[in-house]
């Protein structure tokens, strides 16, 4: 499996994401719950090439971003020499001085495949938070999607970045076998070159979607606070936000 976060490959990322993911609205919608509850820092965990830091970066927030992937962490410090990145795992993390409120963006939550990985990384939020700390995140609802992808589900996403043509072919379908809700999400990455498609990578993952009931229990058993659930649409996915509390 070839990821599109190292080796070069973070750059078709970051090119074709900023295509279809509105990072104006990210910032407002993320910026209004942070406000909505008084806090002035944030973490953002999963902050992959810095394109909502920048929106952070440049508002009222003092703003950290981490992600685990080294070359994310260094394109994100060249588009963003004034930000603060730091490389890390969000199971496993330690700041230097604790944030009163931690986002985690981008579906990142999709990457946490066991529960035993769920619980370390609420755990690493928790440690990291200050008092009355607030959390939200995304997360693919597998109650919606999976019914979607039941017998494997095909989409296409084309994107035309500097002049050169792009296209993306995913393919989902859930892996019946996992203990927990995960799919197989197979894409290929194509670039147009003289009118010819020509294969740039591909990307092979097992993904996780989770449902509402699921997440209630996980904040509960790490001493969060559920306060709500926002049903959001994103790109491709059924999603909900959860905000929580540290108690």
């Amino acid at each position: 499996m070839q990821s599109l976060y190292s080796n070069g490959f973070e750059h078709i990322y970051d090119a074709m994401y900023k295509t279809f993911i509105n990072y104006e609205d990210e910032y407002e919608f993320y910026s209004k719950i942070i406000d909505e509850h008084g806090k002035t820092n944030v973490l953002e965990i999963g902050s992959g090439t810095g394109n909502l830091a920048k929106k952070f970066i440049n508002s009222h927030f003092n703003y950290t971003g981490l992600d685990l992937s080294y070359d994310m962490i260094a394109l994100s410090k060249r588009k963003n020499p004034k930000g603060n990145f730091i490389q890390g795992d969000i199971t496993n993390f330690k700041l230097e001085n604790k944030v009163d409120s931690v986002i985690i963006t981008g579906r990142t939550t999709s990457y946490l495949l066991s529960n035993n990985s769920v619980y370390k990384a609420l755990n690493s939020i928790y440690k990291n938070l200050t008092s009355d700390g607030v959390l939200s995140f995304d997360f693919i609802d597998a109650s919606r999607f999976f019914l979607e992808i039941k017998e494997g589900k095909f989409f296409q996403h084309k994107a035309t970045i500097n002049d050169m043509f792009y296209n993306r072919e995913s393919y989902m379908k859930p892996d019946k076998q996992a203990d927990n809700f995960m799919f197989n999400w197979n894409a290929t990455y194509f670039k147009n070159e003289n009118g010819t498609l020509v294969k740039v990578t591909e990307d092979n993952s097992t993904v996780r979607a989770f449902t509402k009931n699921e997440w209630e229990i996980f904040l509960e058993l790490c001493n969060f606070k559920l306060i709500e659930f926002i049903d959001r649409k994103s790109y491709a996915f059924d999603t909900y936000v959860v905000v929580a509390q540290k108690k």
